[in-house]
């Protein structure tokens, strides 16, 4: 089992001296006691309290292979306790109607019925001709319009992308004009970390922890490229001055300091002897898909393209070994809410559990990507070290923000610590809220916002083309399988020669 992260912090009087002579020359005069170890916590309940003493509850990856059976778990789908009606209709019309801005739920829908306690209080206050069966699901008069023809079955899906990490200022902009319900983590400082070792090669998977001297801290592994994005607001509302950078991988250690507000990338440097290179990337991919009623067509393209894909990340120069996992979610109410299909390196059986999933159910425009979220990261069993990490995010909503479970900003803290990278694919039919939640995700864990295009922006039946709603510029467009491979591409090149 791997043990967690905690390290002494080794303070050598050179740094310490260079530390001090950088805080002097921006106008700090002493540097602070930084605390003496640290931990590897997952966020939970909410990663912004913890501290560097909390007690750690999750694993690193470990897992050592992926040649098993397809494993699956599934969690079971919970009573819906409220709904509102004329919601479910409208969410439950073609996606071509819903996506619509035109298009909305009445003003006159009824409220949500109140649960526990308070249900059965209404009901029993109320008077026997108001309650009665509730009536057939249909959609909304004025979503009754004529459906456009389905597209074809072998028509190919296309897509841009955009990297928020690379346009960064643009990204804090489309923060500061779309006012959305989300779960709130401010990015607005952000710090790169580059890690390489003595002989200037870049150190992929490297575990990385940011302390303050208040013991608030954050945890990362670097990416293939031996990178690592810092945002010391996210778990520091103290906004320290100083941080501790402290860098691990196979017994080598290195130290470095931020300081807030420094122009320059945090370099670290690992000590001792240079790693061998692995003769073979090692690559776990999973696809986290949105499995409700309106996903169909997604879904049925990415069961035709799954083979391409698979083949052309095979054929890629560092011919990785790759692992593949399945995580399909619903909602309260339906067959289940999660369903997960662990690692496995058997493409055929993999191909299998991928062609069974059917797209149903949903009910309400949200649905539970947290609870899906949260088993992705935690649940499957990804493996340990010099692995690439890459989660494929295919929805058309936002995730349930009222339901008091798992909560995706903790899940997305918790994948930078596991070095777990999310590419988020807004498929159609998905709101402001939902591009803003899924580019929140992308951009912390070092990932692209993918978003798919069309001939009419607003009309996903007009077939393939280069439009799009979402609030984006400057992007290219591929096909969606060509695209994902293009991604995984990039990351695996990345890594240190040999790999």
């Amino acid at each position: 089992m791997t043990q967690p992260f905690a390290p002494r912090l080794r303070r050598p009087l050179a740094v310490l001296l260079c530390a001090q002579l950088l805080l002097g020359a921006s106008g700090a005069t002493e540097m602070p006691a930084l605390a003496s170890s640290v931990r590897w916590p997952t966020p939970a309940p909410d990663s912004r309290t913890l501290t560097a003493q909390a007690a750690p509850n999750f694993e690193a990856p470990s897992a050592t292979h992926c040649a098993r059976p397809v494993r699956t778990y599934e969690t079971p789908g919970m009573p819906r306790v409220s709904d509102n009606l004329e919601e479910r209709r409208y969410a439950e019309a073609p996606k071509e109607y819903r996506a619509s801005p035109s298009v909305k739920p009445s003003p006159t829908a009824p409220k949500p019925m109140p649960a526990g306690a308070a249900l059965a209080d209404a009901i029993a206050e109320a008077p026997p001709a108001s309650i009665a069966p509730a009536p057939a699901a249909r959609a909304p008069a004025e979503l009754q319009a004529p459906i456009q023809a389905q597209r074809p079955a072998n028509e190919p899906v296309t897509a841009g992308m955009v990297d928020d990490n690379a346009d960064f200022g643009e990204y804090l902009a489309f923060h500061g004009r779309t006012q959305v319900p989300h779960r709130e983590r401010d990015v607005s400082a952000r710090y790169l970390l580059q890690v390489r070792d003595a002989r200037g090669a870049v150190v992929p998977d490297a575990e990385v922890a940011v302390q303050a001297a208040n013991g608030a801290a954050m945890w990362a592994r670097t990416d293939a490229g031996g990178r690592a994005w810092l945002h010391p607001n996210a778990f520091d509302k103290a906004q320290s001055a100083v941080y501790e950078v402290t860098v691990r991988k196979n017994g080598r250690l290195g130290t470095a300091f931020l300081q807030r507000g420094q122009k320059n990338a945090v370099d670290v440097v690992l000590g001792g002897k240079p790693g061998a290179v692995p003769a073979r990337a090692k690559l776990d991919l999973v696809f986290l898909i949105d499995a409700t009623g309106s996903m169909d067509d997604e879904i049925a393209k990415l069961k035709a393209t799954l083979r391409t894909i698979a083949d052309q990340v095979a054929r890629l120069p560092s011919r990785p070994d790759t692992c593949f996992g399945l995580v399909a979610y619903r909602d309260r109410g339906d067959e289940f809410l999660v369903r997960r299909h662990d690692f496995t390196n058997d493409l055929n059986a993999f191909q299998g559990v991928l062609d069974a999933l059917r797209a149903a159910g949903g009910g309400d425009y949200p649905e539970a990507m947290n609870e899906a979220f949260n088993e992705t990261v935690h649940k499957l069993s990804w493996r340990g070290n010099d692995t690439t990490r890459l989660v494929v995010l295919l929805a058309d909503a936002p995730p349930h923000l009222d339901y008091g479970g798992p909560q995706y900003d903790d899940d997305m803290v918790a994948a930078l610590g596991k070095g777990i990278k999310v590419f988020s694919v807004g498929a159609s039919g998905l709101d402001k809220q939902g591009e803003y939640i899924q580019r929140q995700i992308a951009q912390y864990t070092g990932g692209r916002f993918v978003f798919l295009t069309y001939k009419d922006a607003a009309n996903p039946a007009s077939g393939p083309g280069t439009q799009t709603v979402h609030d984006v510029g400057n992007y290219s467009v591929q096909t969606l399988d060509k695209l994902i491979v293009r991604l995984v591409s990039e990351e695996l090149g990345r890594l240190p020669s040999g790999g």
